[in-house]
């Protein structure tokens, strides 16, 4: 079934509810893992990878999610392929093409606790997010929770919990990436990067498209 929002002199805006880990490793590629329970395109998750030579790529599972993220961030190459992802007991497995990764997760950070002490309705909301912008911006360098997207876009992030990332093993075309690192130097993707240390963040990003956007729900 297709899923049209609604155009009108009010720009429409695409909530994404779900989780982002941001990921540092040894050779050089960092990786940002969007993975989306509830999107306007159903649930989906997608890759996002910079290589050490600073090539920008994106593995998204269909033509519209491709479509969609690669208007929204930055990408030297863009690739329509599945993404696999699997979660049991904090241990993340993801299957995107050439990458294959699993990263386990650790404690709560001290930010993550609260984070989880702001009501969800409120932290989900813009507004919340332009307050918290100037706070991530002093506790986490290069974070930043609004900001201008491409396309004429415009972005927030409503973040609800922070969790470590102890250890990650993985692959990229059948070479060894090497242990879990800082995130460094900071991706390249959009108006901000993602925490220095590796983490996984509880989401609601919200995105304000053009006046003319249209978006379906529907997979291809």
């Amino acid at each position: 079934m297709k899923r049209m929002l609604r155009v009108g002199s009010r720009r429409p805006r695409l909530c994404f509810d779900g989780w982002i880990a941001g990921l540092g490793t040894a050779s050089g590629t960092r990786i940002v893992l969007g993975h989306w329970p509830r999107s306007p395109f159903g649930p989906f998750s997608d890759v996002m990878l910079e290589r050490s030579d600073g090539e920008r790529l994106l593995f998204a599972p269909t033509r519209r999610t491709a479509e969609f993220v690669g208007d929204t961030y930055h990408f030297d190459t863009v690739r329509v392929l599945p993404v696999d992802v699997a979660v049991r007991a904090g241990t993340w497995t993801v299957t995107a093409g050439p990458l294959h990764l699993r990263f386990t997760t650790g404690r709560r950070t001290l930010l993550g606790h609260l984070l989880r002490a702001v009501p969800g309705p409120l932290a989900r909301r813009p507004a919340w997010a332009a307050v918290t912008d100037r706070i991530a911006r002093t506790l986490l360098p290069g974070v930043r929770t609004r900001g201008s997207a491409g396309g004429g876009r415009r972005e927030w992030y409503g973040a609800q919990d922070l969790l470590s990332i102890r250890d990650l093993s993985g692959t990229y075309d059948g070479e060894d990436l090497g242990g879990l690192a800082p995130v460094e130097p900071p991706v390249r993707f959009g108006f901000g990067s993602v925490p220095h240390r590796p983490a996984l963040t509880r989401v609601t990003t919200t995105v304000e498209t053009g006046r003319t956007s249209t978006v379906l729900g529907a997979d291809g």
